[in-house]
């Protein structure tokens, strides 16, 4: 059997698909959950980390694969930018202030992109905690050939990436069937 990038679209649409039905059916305002459980688990476990451990200490958990180590990023990601608290938490703001204005729209998107929007929002709101409670990010998860990064930085990735499949695939898809319709008329 050949397995191609576009059966393996198919099949991750088909299983996003079930997840979108699911979140639908079980959670009205599932995009709330979402994002008040990305930010509460970030920042209980940023919380954890903080309370056990000293700045720059590494707890091996798989030696030489995944640590636990202590960092305060004064920076973005990558450690770029660093000791720019206004810029982070004017920008962080900004974000937040453009999201609100536009929430309305953003509840009548599709789910892929609704998803992905309100991981990257809360991804950045957890971070932006950090930043305005003392100016300096927790990160604490170090795969060793990666920088240290946290949970919201994950948000904020996966986030990202739902956003980019759904203009890349949604939007093919939904202008596709709207040339159809208008080609019919």
């Amino acid at each position: 059997m050949v397995v191609t990038i576009k059966s393996i679209i198919s099949i991750l649409k088909s299983i996003l698909l079930v997840i979108e039905m699911v979140l639908a059916i079980a959670f009205v305002h599932w995009d709330k959950l979402l994002f008040v459980g990305i930010v509460a688990i970030d920042q209980f476990a940023k919380g954890i980390v903080a309370a056990s451990m000293l700045p720059g200490e590494s707890v091996p958990m798989i030696e030489n694969i995944f640590h636990l180590t202590y960092v305060l990023n004064p920076g973005a990601a990558f450690g770029i930018l660093p000791h720019q608290r206004e810029l982070f938490l004017l920008a962080g703001a900004a974000i937040l202030i453009v999201a609100a204005v536009f929430y309305s729209k953003i509840q009548k998107t599709d789910a892929i992109l609704k998803f992905g929007l309100i991981s990257l929002l809360a991804g950045a709101t957890a971070n932006l905690i950090d930043r305005f409670q003392n100016g300096l990010v927790v990160d604490f998860l170090d795969f060793r050939i990666w920088p240290v990064f946290n949970i919201a930085d994950i948000a904020i990735v996966v986030g990202v990436g739902f956003m980019i499949y759904s203009i890349l695939f949604n939007f093919s898809e939904n202008e596709l069937k709207k040339t159809m319709e208008i080609n019919n008329e």
